[in-house]
């Protein structure tokens, strides 16, 4: 099944006319993704495209409250991971859990969270990255050459802002900034629904 979805992928990106380029060395069974810019709808679907090109399923966060009969049918199938907002334990710590518990878990996350321009970037994907002692792969939608690209890996330090810092370069280097007052953001409004 896995082999017929990854070739459906490469058809559909064939289609739209972009590629995606080779799995990094550094690729491996568990990292939190982060994805820059989110401009459109069309950004998550180039982006679970290439997860099955990949042959891998790439998870996101979603309320809990969206699964129910027949929709959580749909959103496990895509890999929406409910999420307790309002739970005693954080978003950040029933992610850790799940990393914890499972062989391989892929989670992507918008740190921009809306398709609209925003002032800061959530940095929830960070303290989940740190906390569950994975890598966070940078991901780069370069709608100027139609290429889903792998950019960096970078393995969270002591200083979240150093780090951040260290994303947005790779990012610009790549040819997109996003901004940076991280003075405005917290964990726990890190993930999407």
């Amino acid at each position: 099944m896995k082999q017929i979805m990854s070739l459906v992928g490469r058809v559909i990106y064939f289609l739209i006319g972009w590629r995606l380029e080779p799995l990094p060395p550094y690729f491996s069974s568990k990292h939190v993704i982060i994805g820059f810019p989110h401009t459109s709808n069309m950004d998550t679907v180039r982006a679970f495209t290439g997860f099955r090109i990949i042959r891998r399923t790439g998870h996101i966060m979603i309320k809990k409250e969206w699964f129910f009969w027949p929709v959580s049918f749909f959103l496990k199938a895509i890999g929406g991971i409910p999420v307790k907002r309002g739970a005693s334990q954080g978003v950040v710590e029933q992610m850790v859990e799940i990393f914890k518990t499972r062989n391989e878990f892929l989670l992507a996350i918008v740190p921009e969270g809306t398709r609209k321009k925003v002032q800061t970037i959530k940095t929830g994907f960070w303290h989940i990255a740190k906390a569950a002692n994975v890598s966070i792969i940078c991901w780069y939608l370069d709608n100027e050459n139609k290429t889903a690209r792998w950019l960096a890996e970078i393995i969270p330090g002591e200083d979240k802002i150093e780090d951040l810092i260290r994303i947005r370069d790779i990012y610009e280097k790549a040819g997109y900034r996003f901004p940076l007052d991280v003075t405005l953001s917290s964990p726990e409004n890190s993930s999407r629904s």
